[in-house]
Protein backbone atom coordinates (compact mmCIF):
# COMPACT_ATOMS: atom_id res chain seq x y z
CA UNK A 1 0.00 0.00 0.00
CA UNK A 2 1.17 3.53 -0.77
CA UNK A 3 1.13 5.71 2.34
CA UNK A 4 1.76 9.38 3.00
CA UNK A 5 2.77 10.75 6.38
CA UNK A 6 1.48 14.11 7.62
CA UNK A 7 3.60 15.05 10.61
CA UNK A 8 7.12 13.65 10.80
CA UNK A 9 7.99 13.87 14.46
CA UNK A 10 8.63 10.98 16.82
CA UNK A 11 5.30 9.36 16.05
CA UNK A 12 5.64 9.85 12.30
CA UNK A 13 9.05 8.21 12.26
CA UNK A 14 7.79 5.28 14.32
CA UNK A 15 4.81 4.82 11.99
CA UNK A 16 7.17 4.93 9.01
CA UNK A 17 9.31 2.08 10.37
CA UNK A 18 6.33 -0.12 11.22
CA UNK A 19 4.74 0.54 7.82
CA UNK A 20 7.95 -0.38 6.02
CA UNK A 21 8.31 -3.53 8.14
CA UNK A 22 4.79 -4.53 7.08
CA UNK A 23 5.65 -4.13 3.39
CA UNK A 24 4.12 -0.72 2.69
CA UNK A 25 5.64 2.14 0.72
CA UNK A 26 5.99 5.70 2.02
CA UNK A 27 5.47 7.93 -1.02
CA UNK A 28 5.41 11.33 0.69
CA UNK A 29 6.32 12.85 4.05
CA UNK A 30 4.86 16.26 4.93
CA UNK A 31 5.93 18.40 7.87
CA UNK A 32 5.87 22.12 8.70
CA UNK A 33 8.61 23.00 6.21
CA UNK A 34 7.16 21.40 3.05
CA UNK A 35 3.43 22.14 3.10
CA UNK A 36 3.48 22.65 -0.66
CA UNK A 37 3.86 18.88 -1.06
CA UNK A 38 0.13 18.49 -0.43
CA UNK A 39 -0.11 19.53 -4.11
CA UNK A 40 2.54 17.05 -5.30
CA UNK A 41 1.87 14.04 -7.50
CA UNK A 42 3.66 11.89 -4.92
CA UNK A 43 1.12 12.84 -2.25
CA UNK A 44 -1.81 12.37 -4.63
CA UNK A 45 -0.56 8.84 -5.39
CA UNK A 46 -1.06 7.76 -1.77
CA UNK A 47 -3.96 5.48 -0.92
CA UNK A 48 -4.04 6.69 2.68
CA UNK A 49 -2.35 9.50 4.61
CA UNK A 50 -1.57 8.98 8.30
CA UNK A 51 -1.81 12.28 10.19
CA UNK A 52 -0.38 12.98 13.64
CA UNK A 53 0.01 16.72 14.17
CA UNK A 54 -1.33 19.47 16.45
CA UNK A 55 -4.97 20.38 17.28
CA UNK A 56 -4.87 23.74 15.47
CA UNK A 57 -3.71 22.31 12.10
CA UNK A 58 -5.35 18.88 11.99
CA UNK A 59 -8.62 19.92 10.34
CA UNK A 60 -6.80 21.92 7.68
CA UNK A 61 -4.67 18.87 6.94
CA UNK A 62 -7.80 16.78 6.42
CA UNK A 63 -9.13 19.31 3.90
CA UNK A 64 -5.84 19.37 1.97
CA UNK A 65 -5.66 15.57 1.85
CA UNK A 66 -9.28 15.23 0.75
CA UNK A 67 -8.73 17.85 -1.96
CA UNK A 68 -5.94 15.61 -3.28
CA UNK A 69 -8.28 12.61 -3.22
CA UNK A 70 -6.45 10.90 -0.35
CA UNK A 71 -8.13 9.12 2.56
CA UNK A 72 -6.95 10.07 6.05
CA UNK A 73 -6.13 8.21 9.24
CA UNK A 74 -5.66 10.67 12.10
CA UNK A 75 -4.71 10.51 15.76
CA UNK A 76 -4.71 14.28 16.30
CA UNK A 77 -6.97 15.44 19.12
CA UNK A 78 -8.36 18.76 20.29
CA UNK A 79 -10.15 19.72 17.02
CA UNK A 80 -13.40 17.78 17.50
CA UNK A 81 -15.42 20.43 19.35
CA UNK A 82 -14.80 23.10 16.72
CA UNK A 83 -14.85 21.02 13.54
CA UNK A 84 -16.63 17.78 14.42
CA UNK A 85 -19.83 18.56 12.54
CA UNK A 86 -17.95 19.69 9.42
CA UNK A 87 -15.94 16.46 9.39
CA UNK A 88 -19.04 14.33 9.90
CA UNK A 89 -20.83 16.12 7.03
CA UNK A 90 -17.82 15.71 4.73
CA UNK A 91 -17.66 11.96 5.41
CA UNK A 92 -21.39 11.27 5.36
CA UNK A 93 -22.54 13.62 2.58
CA UNK A 94 -19.49 14.42 0.47
CA UNK A 95 -17.81 11.02 0.15
CA UNK A 96 -14.68 11.84 2.16
CA UNK A 97 -12.97 9.27 4.38
CA UNK A 98 -11.47 9.80 7.82
CA UNK A 99 -10.49 7.10 10.29
CA UNK A 100 -10.13 8.99 13.55
CA UNK A 101 -9.24 7.70 17.00
CA UNK A 102 -8.08 9.46 20.12
CA UNK A 103 -5.82 6.46 20.68
CA UNK A 104 -4.80 3.75 18.20
CA UNK A 105 -3.37 1.32 20.74
CA UNK A 106 -4.83 -2.19 20.48
CA UNK A 107 -4.57 -2.36 24.27
CA UNK A 108 -6.59 0.84 24.65
CA UNK A 109 -9.27 -0.55 22.32
CA UNK A 110 -9.56 -3.56 24.62
CA UNK A 111 -9.44 -1.29 27.68
CA UNK A 112 -12.23 0.87 26.24
CA UNK A 113 -14.46 -2.18 25.77
CA UNK A 114 -13.78 -3.28 29.38
CA UNK A 115 -14.48 0.28 30.56
CA UNK A 116 -17.93 0.33 28.96
CA UNK A 117 -18.79 -3.11 30.30
CA UNK A 118 -17.67 -2.20 33.82
CA UNK A 119 -19.74 1.02 33.72
CA UNK A 120 -22.78 -0.99 32.69
CA UNK A 121 -22.29 -3.31 35.69
CA UNK A 122 -21.66 -0.42 38.08
CA UNK A 123 -24.91 1.24 37.03
CA UNK A 124 -26.57 -1.14 39.53
CA UNK A 125 -24.33 -0.11 42.45
CA UNK A 126 -24.89 3.54 43.34
CA UNK A 127 -22.54 3.46 46.35
CA UNK A 128 -19.57 3.62 43.93
CA UNK A 129 -18.43 7.01 42.67
CA UNK A 130 -16.28 7.02 39.55
CA UNK A 131 -13.39 9.28 38.59
CA UNK A 132 -10.50 9.22 36.16
CA UNK A 133 -6.84 10.29 36.13
CA UNK A 134 -4.81 10.63 32.93
CA UNK A 135 -1.03 11.10 32.92
CA UNK A 136 1.01 12.12 29.88
CA UNK A 137 4.34 13.65 28.84
CA UNK A 138 4.94 17.36 29.37
CA UNK A 139 4.75 18.08 25.61
CA UNK A 140 1.06 17.18 25.35
CA UNK A 141 -0.96 20.27 24.40
CA UNK A 142 -4.53 19.27 25.22
CA UNK A 143 -6.15 18.34 28.53
CA UNK A 144 -7.83 16.13 29.27
CA UNK A 145 -6.43 13.75 26.68
CA UNK A 146 -8.59 12.68 23.78
CA UNK A 147 -8.41 9.13 25.11
CA UNK A 148 -9.70 10.28 28.50
CA UNK A 149 -12.63 12.02 26.82
CA UNK A 150 -13.46 8.90 24.79
CA UNK A 151 -13.30 6.75 27.92
CA UNK A 152 -15.45 9.27 29.81
CA UNK A 153 -18.07 9.22 27.08
CA UNK A 154 -18.13 5.41 27.30
CA UNK A 155 -18.83 5.67 31.02
CA UNK A 156 -21.52 8.35 30.65
CA UNK A 157 -23.32 6.26 28.03
CA UNK A 158 -23.65 3.38 30.49
CA UNK A 159 -23.83 5.02 33.92
CA UNK A 160 -27.07 6.89 34.59
CA UNK A 161 -25.71 8.91 37.51
CA UNK A 162 -23.13 10.71 35.36
CA UNK A 163 -24.32 13.10 32.64
CA UNK A 164 -21.10 14.88 31.68
CA UNK A 165 -17.37 14.97 32.44
CA UNK A 166 -15.45 17.87 33.96
CA UNK A 167 -11.72 18.60 34.28
CA UNK A 168 -10.86 18.95 37.99
CA UNK A 169 -14.58 19.41 38.64
CA UNK A 170 -16.44 17.85 41.55
CA UNK A 171 -20.23 18.17 41.32
CA UNK A 172 -23.26 15.95 41.29
CA UNK A 173 -23.64 14.16 37.98
CA UNK A 174 -20.11 15.06 36.84
CA UNK A 175 -17.42 12.50 36.05
CA UNK A 176 -14.25 14.15 37.38
CA UNK A 177 -11.09 13.87 35.26
CA UNK A 178 -7.71 14.92 36.62
CA UNK A 179 -4.71 15.43 34.33
CA UNK A 180 -1.03 15.04 35.23
CA UNK A 181 1.88 16.03 32.97
CA UNK A 182 5.14 14.29 33.88
CA UNK A 183 8.44 13.81 32.04
CA UNK A 184 8.08 11.58 28.93
CA UNK A 185 5.16 9.37 30.03
CA UNK A 186 3.52 7.92 26.86
CA UNK A 187 0.10 7.65 28.49
CA UNK A 188 -1.58 6.25 31.61
CA UNK A 189 -5.35 6.17 32.11
CA UNK A 190 -6.81 5.04 35.43
CA UNK A 191 -10.52 4.72 36.19
CA UNK A 192 -11.60 4.17 39.79
CA UNK A 193 -14.93 3.22 41.36
CA UNK A 194 -14.72 4.15 45.04
CA UNK A 195 -17.19 3.22 47.78
CA UNK A 196 -17.06 3.44 51.60
CA UNK A 197 -16.18 -0.27 51.64
CA UNK A 198 -13.68 -0.69 48.79
CA UNK A 199 -12.31 0.58 45.50
CA UNK A 200 -12.22 -1.01 42.06
CA UNK A 201 -9.56 0.33 39.69
CA UNK A 202 -8.67 -0.41 36.06
CA UNK A 203 -5.57 1.05 34.39
CA UNK A 204 -4.01 1.13 30.96
CA UNK A 205 -0.31 2.03 31.08
CA UNK A 206 1.50 2.35 27.74
CA UNK A 207 5.13 1.24 27.78
CA UNK A 208 5.91 3.26 24.64
CA UNK A 209 4.30 4.94 21.64
CA UNK A 210 4.95 1.85 19.51
CA UNK A 211 1.50 0.42 20.24
CA UNK A 212 -0.11 3.64 18.99
CA UNK A 213 1.98 3.55 15.80
CA UNK A 214 1.13 -0.08 15.05
CA UNK A 215 -2.57 0.63 15.54
CA UNK A 216 -2.39 3.57 13.14
CA UNK A 217 -0.88 1.36 10.43
CA UNK A 218 -3.54 -1.31 11.04
CA UNK A 219 -6.15 1.43 10.71
CA UNK A 220 -4.61 2.56 7.41
CA UNK A 221 -4.76 -1.00 6.09
CA UNK A 222 -8.46 -1.09 6.99
CA UNK A 223 -9.17 2.39 5.61
CA UNK A 224 -7.71 1.56 2.20
CA UNK A 225 -10.77 -0.59 1.44
CA UNK A 226 -13.44 1.30 3.43
CA UNK A 227 -15.09 4.71 3.25
CA UNK A 228 -16.77 7.28 5.46
CA UNK A 229 -16.17 8.23 9.07
CA UNK A 230 -14.39 5.27 10.63
CA UNK A 231 -13.22 4.45 14.16
CA UNK A 232 -11.59 1.76 16.27
CA UNK A 233 -15.01 0.17 16.81
CA UNK A 234 -15.04 -0.56 13.06
CA UNK A 235 -11.55 -2.06 13.13
CA UNK A 236 -12.07 -4.09 16.32
CA UNK A 237 -15.63 -5.28 16.88
CA UNK A 238 -15.60 -6.53 20.46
Amino acid sequence: MKLALIGYGKMGKMIEQIALDRGHEIVCKIDVDNQEDFESEAFKSAEVAIEFTAPHVAFGNYLKAWKAGVKVVSGSTGWLKEHGEEVRHACEAEGKTLFWASNFSVGVAIFSAVNKYLAKIMNQFEQYDVNMVETHHVHKLDAPSGTAITLAEGIIENLDRKNRWGLHETAEGVLRIDDIRRKEVPGIHTISYDSPEDIITITHDAHSRKGFALGAVLAAEYTASHEGLLSMSDLFQF
